[in-house]
């Protein structure tokens, strides 16, 4: 197969790339805008610019192997889509003459041995299970050479994004690339328990870009959504995952080197489990969400949750959770735990569940958060056991939360976040901070994975909006050291959405601006209780105070963002855009609590001024024209109930394009409920107004539902 597409050198630093070139002064090619960006980048001295060869043809050449064969050609199958995608046009090999070479090889050929040989290329014991060479061939094409079939593919994922622009004006960037991950396992981690659950394509997608930077494994979060014959009272109809979906997923990114690892809540967070009457007797409290250690069944079912899970998903992990356990102790194990302490029960079950699950011969990982707090008992875990420690604060040290488990001789994980939860918009201020310092400290002490997190706590969750956090973590598991965030923000809008503009990741960086003035200001960042509250309210008028004097400054930032956002779109056609429409109302929520709280002061405001003015005629008409601002067809009221309709349509259609049907219902309940509040005082208000048309008389604001104006905005 060939393709249409111009080819150019990229001039980055000339360099030899020699046995020793790992430790010498490599660029770090951020002016490529790659995600993740490679370790060592180098323009090939014997390279020169060569516009007038249309054509690069996609060929491979491998050894015998079959397996390997078929994954070589899996990694061609998978560029050559995202070519077509880019409306490069392709033609039969046999249709044109000379044509530029994108060969891809397995580096066990003499050949290939010969060619690196001559080029100072060595290929080091660590590249071998993942890293790849990309260099030119000649003065006609480049060459990804790996020495596995998962190397070639994270090749090919970059030569994807060194094509720039679309159809006809597309050009493929040639620098030399060496590159291999500095973690060997980089995952994300994704709720499905706590209301959004994926629909099948979206899942597909999310597989297909995650291994496009470079993600390794895939762990979705199960506490009750998974369709187990065991408990099939737990899993409502069209709520959880069945067995059918879960081996087409597991089939599915196997195509795209990507491991799932099922987690299973076998401890904590199993509330929609024990609230049944059928399983509450094995919990530490009635309807509680903590099994009881001590209970006959808690073992056996714990079993017969993973064993199912092995018939799905083959891999050699399985992640047991067992975080947040805070009602261990308050029922049945309550002298138990009085007498052996609270560490020592905790990791005693956990051990009893590595037991429980053996026969399976699989590794577990389990949340680290309890056993950090006992760093004397955790080596008394079995050494096979992965400790996943998590936290999502942007801290600068995470040497302390780290150490238990390194030190006990336990492999170790970092978990960071995305910061999304209980969020309209992703705090991607603290997800950097996070992120970058985590991972290097992890790197730092010999963490041996990273697993990125995507929490849904507040049942709102569009996965859509937290790209720019899942792309920073693959970026910072693969790349060694700290990461720059400085250079990943300036490269996301480019290899994420093929921005040439630079503008999408600018309204990135305005939506930042947005939760830092809002943090400022006292407020942490945009939460969702900011949306939903009702101004009107002692609680809201106690937000309102902070909020207003900044929700100007906030909404600038918000409606920047949108304007962006649209520049961006107009200047080229982008890629995954989905998640541009799902930064579009991350920034209309935002601006709309802004709006919402002005709105709300300006109807305090004008009713304030309509009692003053009201016992003058000359004024009758400025006190008409407050009543109407507050409440008719533009008035205040009015636009916050639009805020609600119009902003809950959008969601609705964002939620389905990611999820299925199942929970959008207690979403959307809150967007009507609101609007329906809205509209009734829209409705009460004309009672407002007839009254001071037939008396010309006001009540008391506390009679119409109105606070008080705020002392900061009295004039």
């Amino acid at each position: 197969m060939r393709l249409l597409l111009p080819l150019v050198s990229l001039v980055i630093v000339c360099a030899s790339i020699g046995a020793n070139a790992q430790t010498s002064a490599a660029p770090t090619c951020a002016d490529l805008q790659l995600v993740p960006s490679p370790r060592e980048c180098w323009k090939s001295n014997s390279l020169k610019e060569y516009h007038d060869i249309p054509i690069v043809q996609l060929d491979v050449v491998i050894s015998n192997n079959g397996s390997e064969r078929e994954a070589a050609l899996a990694a061609i199958g998978d560029l050559n889509d995202f070519l077509h995608a880019r409306n490069v046009k392709t033609i039969n090999t046999g249709e044109a003459g000379s044509a530029a070479l994108i060969g891809f090889f397995l580096a066990d050929s003499d050949a290939v041995r010969r060619v690196l040989k001559r080029d100072k290329i060595e290929f080091l014991p660590a590249m071998h299970d993942e890293g790849y060479v990309i260099k030119p061939v000649g003065k006609r094409g480049v060459m990804i050479v790996a020495e596995t079939p998962a190397g070639l593919f994270y090749g090919a994922q970059t030569v994807k994004q060194l094509i720039r622009g679309r159809g006809k004006d597309a050009v493929l960037l040639i620098p030399t690339i060496r590159d291999w991950p500095a973690m060997p396992h980089r995952g994300l981690s994704d709720d499905w328990s706590r209301g959004p659950l994926p629909n099948m394509e979206f899942l597909k997608r999310e597989i297909r870009t995650l291994a496009a930077f470079k993600y390794n494994i895939f762990s979705p979060y199960f506490e009750h959504t998974f369709a187990y014959a065991s408990t099939p009272v737990a899993a409502y109809p069209g709520g959880a995952m069945t067995f059918d979906e879960g081996r087409e997923l597991v089939a599915y990114a196997a195509k795209y080197h990507i491991t799932i690892i099922p987690e299973q809540e076998a401890f904590g967070h199993l509330h929609h489990v024990l609230k049944f009457e059928q399983y509450s007797g094995l919990g530490e409290t009635p309807r509680g969400a903590v099994l009881a250690p001590g209970d006959p069944g808690s073992l056996p079912q714990i079993g017969e949750w993973f064993g199912e899970l092995a018939k799905v998903f083959p891999g050699p992990y399985a992640h047991i959770g067992a975080d947040e356990t805070s009602q261990l102790g308050l029922g049945r194990t309550h002298d138990e735990v009085a007498q052996k302490g609270l560490g020592a029960v905790y990791l005693n079950f956990l051990s009893q569940i590595h037991e429980q699950l053996a026969p399976l011969h699989k590794r577990l990982l389990f949340w680290g958060d309890i056993a950090e707090n006992s760093p004397e008992l955790v080596g008394t875990l079995p050494k096979d056991m992965i400790a996943v420690s998590w936290h999502y604060d942007a801290k600068p040290d995470f040497t302390k939360n780290l150490e238990p488990f390194l030190k006990s001789g336990l492999e170790t994980w970092v978990a960071t976040g995305v910061n999304n939860w209980n969020r309209v918009y992703p705090d991607n201020n603290e997800t950097l901070g996070n992120i970058k310092n985590f991972v290097r400290d992890g790197q730092k002490l010999g963490a041996k994975g990273m697993l990125n997190t995507v929490w849904n706590d507040d049942g709102e969750g569009i996965f859509d909006e937290n790209w720019f956090g899942v792309l920073f973590g693959a970026a910072a598991a693969w790349q060694p050291g700290e990461s720059s965030d400085a250079d990943f923000t300036a490269s996301y809008g480019q290899a994420f959405h093929g921005d040439e503009t630079g503008k999408i990741s600018q309204a990135q960086q305005e939506l930042m601006a947005a939760h830092t003035t809002l943090k400022n200001a006292g407020l942490e960042d945009a939460q969702d209780s900011l949306f939903w509250v009702d101004p009107f309210s002692p609680e809201g008028q106690q937000v309102a105070a902070k909020l207003v004097p900044v929700a100007a400054e906030m909404r600038l930032h918000a409606e920047k963002a949108i304007t962006l956002l649209a520049q961006a779109r107009a200047a080229a056609k982008l890629d995954n855009t989905e998640a541009l429409d799902a930064m579009e109302l991350g920034a209309r929520r935002i601006d709309f609590i802004g709006y919402k709280f002005e709105a709300a002061e300006d109807c305090a405001a004008l009713y304030a001024k309509a009692q003053a003015a009201a016992g003058d005629k000359s004024r009758r008409s400025e006190v008409s024209e407050a009543l109407y601002t507050i409440g008719s067809n533009n008035g205040r009221l009015e636009d916050i109930r639009d805020g609600y309709s119009q902003l809950g349509q959008l969601f609705h259609d964002a939620w389905l394009r990611d999820n299925r049907p199942y929970w959008l219902a207690n979403n959307m309940d809150r967007y009507d409920r609101a609007a329906e509040m809205w509209i009734g005082r829209g409705n009460a208000w004309n009672n407002v107004i007839q009254h001071w048309w037939e008396t010309h008389t006001l009540p008391p604001a506390s009679e119409v539902g109105l606070p008080a104006p705020l002392a900061s905005a009295e004039k």
